[in-house]
């Protein structure tokens, strides 16, 4: 017969793997997760989810870390959701770096996740303009976008796909990952911006 204390022991080693689960997902992300993306990452039910994010925000909030879990509504910038409530249905949960510590992030950050502003003014037409014939980006932006756009398309960030002689470029579904945004919000963004 297995006693209360026993299985008080199980319950409390199974919460224990399961928060380390979760902060194994947040931590190689890098990125916003949805609800759904928590659940088909960990195979947790969502109850259990939201229980183990609020225990890991406490568990950063207390133990004074550098880093702590970002909430945001699903498609709204940082630094306008921390002004609004967060308690809606399209939650996103983030593992970050403190704002204060984000000076270090800048001087750590190279390579693949970082880009010049020519790279920069070639992936914001790509999203401005989409679908978009990659011989029109090399008219606009000069021969150097050959490789800003084997880049994108090397990082996933876009889709390229042949028609006759050129490229015909679209945003991907990481490009929407990669900078936490919702595709929907920010193509109205964009008609917002324009119609300006």
């Amino acid at each position: 017969m297995v006693s209360s204390k026993t299985l008080d022991e199980i319950e409390e080693s199974n919460q224990k793997e399961n928060l380390k689960i979760l902060e194994a997902v947040f931590f190689v992300s890098g990125r916003f997760l949805s609800m759904q993306d928590l659940i088909s990452l960990t195979d947790l039910n969502p109850l259990l989810i939201k229980e183990l994010i609020l225990m890991l925000k406490e568990k950063y909030e207390k133990g004074d870390f550098a880093i702590e879990i970002v909430e945001t509504p699903k498609g709204v910038p940082r630094d306008i959701s921390e002004e609004m409530s967060t308690r809606g249905k399209n939650v996103m949960w983030k593992m970050d770096v403190r704002q204060e510590y984000a000076y270090m992030i800048n001087k750590l950050a190279t390579g693949s996740s970082e880009f010049t502003k020519a790279e920069q003014e070639t992936l914001a037409i790509i999203a401005f303009k989409q679908p978009i014939k990659q011989s029109v980006i090399i008219k606009i932006r000069g021969n150097k976008a050959y490789e800003h756009v084997k880049k994108f398309s090397d990082l996933g960030l876009i889709k390229r796909k042949k028609e006759g002689h050129t490229n015909i470029l679209n945003l991907s579904d990481e490009f929407y990952d990669y900078f936490g945004v919702d595709e929907k919000d920010s193509l109205k963004k964009i008609e917002e911006f324009s119609e300006d």
